[in-house]
């Protein structure tokens, strides 16, 4: 079996997932569009984790959760805060601005991937003049772009300023099973109890064949989200192949040790090629993603050998994301191949230093 450690999103879909939407097409005829028994016990099943009874729908993928639940707490003339290395900013082709007719994205920088309290309070205060967009939603990425993991006192400040300057908070939780599992908190505390308006939680990154589900903890919110959903090309015929896979997750919490697994491989990469002489490890790992400075000649031998990583997310270096399924076998093989590459590199560093060495005599 192949894997790499291109992006989670390459794995494929976990037992419990596809146990359950087998089932769901065992069962002969449904109701269409959501109106089906699988989609309710699913939407239920949400409602219990969260421990709060609020509104859930589902669509099939991450940019268009982010970008039409973002449309539902905007007006053309307004602006969504961001981190300049957020999905939303980078990744999505402007779909954000698209389904909100309008609204800009005032994208800032932040230490670690984050946004902070003094950071919003500034973007968002700098001009209140009608010449200018006015911002009206937080956008944070839990778990970061960059894999690290806002906490659930940071939350909480952000959510401070953000009331204090009616500003709603919308979190891309595409990797929100990854920072649960970090925080080993309940997820109720790092989205309604802290201060979150609307969650997008990722399936397709944590063992789902397709979907996210858009839950509004902030009721008045989802007003006419069904028709936004419709309008996006979102709203499944049969929608019980998208939402059944999530019983697979929900029951017995896979959802979270799918988090937990793709974390401690990421763990275990990093310890494996942390210490390795030309390697620097960018940002703490927090979740299931190590970003690496890697001497390019060394990344063109890993590629060689059939490896595959990005190198243009984020900021810079290598990613590389391990997933739900990922193995220590493969966590393995890849450090002791990029041990060899580096191995391979070494007698040229040192003619390059006995050539400098040269030159200052």
């Amino acid at each position: 079996m192949t894997q790499h450690f291109a992006s989670d999103n390459n794995a494929g879909i976990c037992p419990e997932a596809m146990a359950a939407l087998k089932r769901a097409n065992a069962t002969g005829h449904e109701l269409s569009y959501g109106e089906d028994r699988w989609t309710a016990a699913v939407c239920d099943g949400l409602r219990a984790l969260f421990q709060t009874d609020r509104e859930v729908y589902f669509v099939f993928n991450g940019t268009a959760a982010n970008s039409v639940a973002l449309s539902a707490m905007c007006q053309p003339f307004h602006a969504v805060i961001c981190h300049e290395l957020s999905h939303i900013e980078t990744d999505e082709c402007g779909a954000p601005e698209f389904f909100s007719a309008g609204s800009k994205l005032l994208a800032v920088e932040g230490p670690l991937g984050k946004l902070t309290p003094d950071i919003i309070e500034y973007t968002a205060t700098k001009r209140s003049d009608m010449h200018f967009p006015k911002p009206k939603a937080v956008s944070l990425t839990q778990s970061t772009e960059v894999g690290t993991v806002y906490t659930v006192e940071e939350l909480r400040a952000i959510a401070a300023i953000a009331k204090r300057r009616g500003l709603n908070i919308h979190m891309d939780g595409a990797r929100f099973a990854n920072a649960v599992a970090t925080l080993g908190c309940h997820p109720s505390e790092i989205t309604w109890r802290a201060g979150i308006d609307v969650l997008c939680f990722g399936g397709t990154k944590n063992g789902l064949p397709v979907g996210e589900a858009v839950i509004f903890f902030k009721k008045e919110l989802a007003e006419d989200f069904a028709w936004r959903v419709k309008q996006a090309g979102q709203l499944a015929s049969k929608m019980r192949f998208v939402s059944a896979p999530w019983l697979g997750l929900l029951e017995n919490d896979v959802w979270l040790r799918n988090g937990r697994h793709a974390n401690a491989m990421a763990k275990r990469l990093a310890d494996h090629i942390g210490g390795l002489e030309g390697v620097n490890l960018m940002f703490p790992v927090e979740s299931n993603a190590v970003f690496a400075e890697i001497p390019p000649p060394a990344q063109a031998k890993l590629r060689e050998k059939g490896w595959r990583f990005y190198t243009f997310i984020g900021a810079g270096g290598c990613r590389l994301m391990c997933a739900w399924d990922t193995s220590p076998d493969t966590v393995d093989r890849f450090a002791a191949d990029l041990a060899k590459a580096l191995h391979g590199l070494a007698p040229a560093r040192e003619a390059a230093g006995e050539a400098r060495g040269r030159g200052r005599r």
